[in-house]
C-alpha cells in the first residue's frame, strides 16, 4: 500500500512529496499534501482552522532579509508542504521500488572558472579580511549539467544511491514539487527544537577519504592541522553568538566529535540551551549557518552579496520540518541545505563553496570546491569513479566502513581541543544570576556583531540586568540612563569616519567618557576609545582572527581569543596615556586593555570560547569602570 501511494505521487506531475531518510532509522518518510508558498517565516501556516499541522519548508537564502540581511532576490519560494499524509516505509523494499538507472550528465563544468574563482578568493581575502570585515567568509560557485530524463525519474535514481552508499548524513532526502526538486544527504543537523531544548550542531573541517577510506594516520594529520581547527572553533563562537539570541540560560558546547560519512569525515560540536520561543523565531534568529555564509554573519552576507555573481537559492537555507508536540505547540528539525542537488527543466546545480581564512590558498581553495562537487556526484551516481578522480586527484572515495572515532589515539587528539576552551561555555550556567553586580543595569550597543549576545549572557551571569541594542537605534537617553554602556565590537576600519556605524560609536564612546559615566569598550570600540585617547590605531600585518592569546591585562596574564585586523599601538614599554593606565605588549605595543577614571576596555573578546580567562577578565574590567 506505502510503495503504491509512492508510485502513484511520482506518476502525477502535479504532486508535492518529500522523502526523508533520518540517520539510523530503518524505514524512510513519505510525506505529501497541499504546496503553500509564503513571504515570511512567521506565515508558515503551523495552524490551520484551530488545528496544529505538520508543515515541511524549503527556506532560500534570501530569507535572511527578515534579519535585515543584505541577499540577492532570486524570488526562491519559502515553499512549505502542508502535510495530509506521513508514512513510513521500510528502506530494504523501497530501494526495489525506486528506480536505478543511471543518470548521464552533458554539457558539464561550474559556472566560473577555477582561474576566475581563484581571483574572487584573492580578492576577498585582501579586501575584506584584510580590511577587516570579518573572520571568515563562503564563496560559492556551482557546477552544472544537463540531464535527458525527467527531473523526477532522476531525483528518485539519486534518492537510491544516496540510500545505498551514503552513511552518516542526518538526512537523506528528496523534496519534489512542481518547479523544485532537491534531492541530498545532510550531514548537519542546524538547529532543532524539542521539549524546550534548542540544539545547533556546528561542523567544520572536511577531509575527503583516500582511495581504499581513512586510515588513523591520515585522520591524524587532518586533526592536526591548525586551520581546520581554527575554522571549527571559529564556527562555534558565530553559532553560540545564536544560541545565546535565544536560549535563556545561553548555551552549553559538549564535544568535539567525529562526523564520518562513507566519503567525508566532519569535525563537529554540539550546543544546547534551553528556549521557550517559537520554533519560527528560533529558525529566524539563526538563519543561517556560518559553516556556508561565515562571520559575523551580518557582515558575511554583504561580503556574499559583493562578490558572488549569482543569488544563492536554497543554498546554505535549510529544510525545515514542523512537527506538533503534546504540548500544543511545534517541534522544529532542521537540516542545512548542503551535499545537495537542485533539478529545474532538465539542468542539474550543485552548488559548493570554500571556507576562505586569512591563511587561505587560493588555489587550494579552488580544489576545496572540486572536491565538494566530486563528492556529492560521486555520491549519487551521477559520475563514474574515474570521474571523480578527474575532477580531483584526492577526490573523496567511500572505501571501507572504518570507525575510528573510538581510536584512543583519535579521542585523545579530539578532547585535547577543549583544553583551548573557555570553561565557562563548556559548563553549565543556569538561567538565575546572583553575581557581584546585582542591581546595576547595562545597555549593550552592538556593532553589528552579534557576539554581543554572548556578551550580554556573561553579563547575566554576573548579576547585571542587560539590554541590546542596535547602533543605529540606540538612543541618548538610554545612553544616559544605564548605568553601565557597553560599547561592542563590529566589523571594519575603526578609523573610517565617513562610515554611519562607526560615526555612531565614536559618539556612544564620546558621551559616556564626556559624562564620566561608567563604559566597557569592546574590541572596535576600545580601538575607538583608544583613538580619542590620542593612542595611534594600524592595520595588523596579519590579520587576528581566531587566534588566541595569553597576554597581560593589568597585573594578570589572561588567555584571551582575538578577531582583529586593526590594533591600537604605543610605544613599547609605555603604561600611561595621559589620565589612562595601558595594558600593551611588550615588545609590539599593541594594547591589549585601557581603564580610566570609570571607564575600561579590551581588544580581545572576552566572551569567546576561545578566552579561557574571558569571565573573570571581564569581571576585573566591570568592576573598574563601576567602582
Amino acid at each position: 500500500m506505502t510503495l503504491s501511494r509512492l508510485a502513484e505521487l511520482s506518476a502525477d506531475p502535479t504532486a508535492s512529496f518529500v522523502l526523508i531518510a533520518r540517520d539510523g532509522a530503518d524505514t524512510v518518510e513519505l510525506l505529501s499534501g497541499e504546496v503553500v508558498d509564503v513571504d515570511l517565516l512567521a506565515d508558515i501556516p503551523l495552524t490551520i482552522d484551530g488545528t496544529p499541522r505538520e508543515v515541511f519548508s524549503m527556506v532560500p537564502y534570501r530569507q535572511v532579509r527578515e534579519r535585515g540581511f543584505v541577499a540577492q532576490d532570486d524570488g526562491a519560494p519559502l515553499r512549505c508542504v502542508v502535510v495530509d499524509e506521513h508514512l513510513h516505509l521500510p528502506t530494504a523494499e523501497l530501494l526495489t521500488a525506486l528506480p536505478r538507472t543511471p543518470v548521464a550528465l552533458h554539457d558539464d563544468g561550474f559556472d566560473i572558472a577555477d582561474a576566475e574563482y581563484a581571483a574572487i578568493v584573492e580578492k576577498v581575502i585582501a579586501e575584506e579580511i584584510g580590511r577587516g570585515e570579518g573572520a571568515n567568509f563562503v564563496i560559492r560557485r556551482d557546477f552544472t549539467a544537463g540531464i535527458d530524463v525527467d527531473d523526477r525519474t532522476a531525483a528518485l535514481t539519486w534518492f537510491r544511491a544516496l540510500l545505498t552508499h551514503e552513511r552518516g548524513a542526518y538526512w537523506t532526502f528528496a523534496v519534489v514539487t512542481p518547479g523544485h526538486i532537491a534531492v541530498g544527504a545532510s550531514p548537519e543537523a542546524h538547529v532543532v527544537a524539542r521539549e524546550g531544548i534548542v540544539t545547533m550542531n556546528p561542523i567544520s573541517g572536511t577531509f575527503r577519504h583516500p582511495a581504499g577510506g581513512s586510515t588513523k594516520e591520515t585522520l591524524i594529520d587532518f586533526l592536526a592541522s591548525t586551520k581546520e581547527t581554527e575554522e571549527l572553533f571559529m564556527v562555534v563562537d558565530e553559532e553560540l553568538k545564536m544560541m545565546s539570541a535565544v536560549c535563556s540560560d545561553g548555551g552549553r558546547i559538549t564535544g568535539p566529535h567525529l562526523k564520518e560519512m562513507s566519503r567525508l569525515t566532519h569535525t563537529e560540536y554540539m550546543l544546547r540551551g534551553r528556549s521557550s520561543l517559537d520554533p519560527r523565531d528560533i529558525l529566524r534568529e539563526t538563519m543561517f549557518a556560518p559553516t556556508v555564509t561565515g562571520s559575523p554573519m551580518q557582515n558575511a552576507c554583504a561580503v556574499i552579496r559583493r562578490h558572488e555573481r549569482e543569488p544563492r537559492g536554497y543554498y546554505s537555507g535549510v529544510a525545515a520540518l514542523f512537527t506538533p508536540n503534546a504540548d500544543g505547540g511545534h517541534d522544529l528539525d532542521a537540516p542545512i541545505l548542503i551535499r545537495t542537488v537542485y533539478l529545474q527543466d532538465g539542468t542539474l546545480r550543485v552548488p559548493v563553496g570554500a571556507t576562505l581564512v586569512r591563511h587561505s590558498d587560493p588555489m587550494g581553495e579552488v580544489s576545496e570546491t572540486h572536491g565538494k562537487a566530486a563528492g556529492v556526484l560521486g555520491a549519487i551516481g551521477a559520475i563514474d569513479r574515474d570521474r571523480v578522480a578527474e575532477a580531483r586527484s584526492d577526490a573523496d572515495a567511500p572505501g571501507a566502513a572504518r570507525a575510528l572515532a573510538d581510536d584512543p589515539a583519535i579521542a585523545e587528539l579530539l578532547s585535547s581541543r577543549n583544553a583551548r576552551l573557555a570553561e565557562f561555555w563548556l559548563n553549565p550556567q543556569g538561567e538565575e544570576f546572583t553575581g557581584p553586580f546585582a542591581g546595576h543595569s547595562a545597555l549593550v550597543v552592538d556593532a553589528e556583531d552579534r557576539f554581543t549576545t554572548m556578551l550580554a549572557h556573561q553579563l547575566r551571569h554576573l548579576g547585571l540586568a542587560v539590554t541590546i541594542a542596535p547602533w543605529s537605534e540606540v538612543r541618548d537617553a538610554d545612553l544616559d540612563a544605564a548605568d553601565l554602556v557597553v560599547a561592542g565590537p563590529g566589523p571594519g576600519d575603526p578609523r573610517d569616519t565617513e562610515n554611519a556605524r562607526i560615526a555612531r560609536m565614536r559618539a556612544v564612546v564620546a558621551r559616556r567618557l564626556d559624562s564620566d559615566a561608567p563604559l566597557l569598550a569592546v574590541c572596535l570600540s576600545h580601538q575607538i576609545l583608544a583613538d580619542r585617547l590620542g593612542i595611534s590605531l594600524t592595520p595588523l600585518d596579519t590579520p587576528h582572527q581566531g587566534l588566541q592569546k595569553s597576554v597581560p591585562v593589568f597585573g594578570e596574564d589572561a588567555s584571551i581569543g582575538f578577531y582583529n585586523t586593526f590594533t591600537a599601538r604605543v610605544s613599547p614599554g609605555t603604561m600611561t596615556v595621559g589620565d589612562a593606565d595601558v595594558s600593551a605588549d611588550p615588545d609590539s605595543g599593541d594594547v591589549y586593555a585601557l581603564r580610566g577614571a570609570q571607564f575600561a576596555s579590551v581588544q580581545g573578546h572576552l566572551e569567546s570560547i576561545l578566552s579561557r580567562d574571558g569571565i573573570r577578565t571581564l569581571e576585573r574590567l566591570v568592576s573598574h569602570a563601576l567602582a
